[in-house]
């Protein structure tokens, strides 16, 4: 008869995957995080309105990256679940506040904004609290985001030196009205996602 010997269940690439913290996706989403006082510096302390929009820029153009990266490599964490949204949302915060006090941002333009990022804050917390199951971004959401985070720029690029701030302003408007009324309509949007959460997250796990 043959010996038999047993052996611990192998991990899965994937789970073995979700509990690393060096990754190249948590790696970009600090330096992303790094850029916020950069950011802070550069319209605040040395008033370069041009290099701190075309840093936000590049930021929000590549908002992407760190997720598409851990999703095509299979290098998803629980780190980089909170690491990327708070890069992004930390980022968004840090430029409406910096420009508002700059002065290249109106504040009846800006404190919508706030308002709107401290409510679904404070739900979000509140619904974790409550032991509700976490809530994917919505199309919409991600559109009003995209769309503000490309707006900010051009407010700022039309207030700095490099001529045509008319137009740049025009285009930061033009995108940012849009997009604030559609990140409204998203936090509408996810009552109804966040009541099934909330009953699906304290629901008993069936055996």
């Amino acid at each position: 008869m043959e010996d038999h010997v047993d052996t611990p269940p192998e991990r899965s690439p994937s789970s073995a995957t979700g509990t690393r913290i060096l990754t190249v996706p948590n790696a970009i989403s600090v330096l992303r995080l790094g850029c916020v006082p950069v950011f802070c510096v550069l319209v605040l302390g040395m008033g370069n309105r041009a290099g701190a929009a075309i840093l936000l820029g590049v930021l929000g153009a590549t908002d992407w990256v760190d997720g598409y990266l851990a999703r095509r490599f299979d290098q998803v964490s629980e780190l980089g679940k909170i690491l990327d949204p708070a890069a992004d949302r930390l980022m968004f915060l840090a430029a409406v506040v910096v420009m508002m006090v700059d002065g290249s941002l109106h504040a009846a333009f800006g404190v919508p904004m706030l308002v709107r990022e401290g409510l679904v804050s404070l739900v979000v917390v509140v619904l974790a609290g409550l032991g509700a199951r976490r809530i994917d971004v919505t199309f919409t959401g991600k559109a009003a985001t995209f769309g503000l985070m490309f707006a900010l720029p051009f407010l700022l690029l039309g207030d700095s030196s490099v001529g045509g701030g008319l137009v740049l302003r025009g285009i930061g408007w033009g995108l940012g009205i849009p997009s604030l009324v559609l990140s409204y309509y998203a936090a509408v949007e996810y009552i109804p996602r966040a009541r099934r959460a909330l009953i699906e997250g304290r629901a008993p796990a069936s055996s």
